[in-house]
């Protein structure tokens, strides 16, 4: 089983949670949750409103999310979903773990995380979060790609 932090729309209450759900795409248990180590930009970008953490660690935000440990075949769901590598790319990156299956307590693991180096330069200004939800203040509400 791999570790996968997932920071946006995959998380539970998300558009697209129903997809760590689906046993079918493979097997993914929720663990717990974290955030960067290293602050990163996350933004909100396109047309559809897509949550992108960039890839320039030191900048912006700890970003928070879930931990989930998911088998091969999930992961290579998860690839294509995040259209890895063009759009998002798979990166090793330390997550500070706050809560682990229900108990509290601080450390430190690796887990894989789809991040962009690959993004418009204007998207450095947009505002950072650090914390995405779909329905936020923020008002860009994410568009499900059967509604593309």
């Amino acid at each position: 089983m791999a570790r996968v932090f997932v920071y946006g729309t995959l998380k539970q209450g998300q558009p697209n949670y129903g997809h760590m759900l689906n046993t079918a795409k493979g097997i993914a248990k929720f663990q717990g949750r974290g955030r960067t180590m290293e602050r990163y930009p996350l933004v909100i970008a396109g047309k559809y409103n897509i949550p992108y953490m960039l890839n320039m660690p030191g900048t912006g935000h700890h970003v928070a999310g879930e931990i989930y440990a998911v088998d091969e075949q999930m992961l290579q769901f998860l690839d294509e979903f995040e259209g890895c590598p063009d759009m998002y790319q798979r990166t090793p990156m330390s997550i500070e773990v706050l809560e682990w299956e229900g108990k509290s307590g601080r450390s430190v693991m690796e887990c894989f995380v789809y991040n962009t180096s690959t993004y418009p330069p204007e998207w450095v200004n947009l505002p950072y979060l650090d914390n995405y939800d779909s329905s936020g203040k923020h008002g860009l509400s994410y568009v499900l790609r059967e509604s593309r």
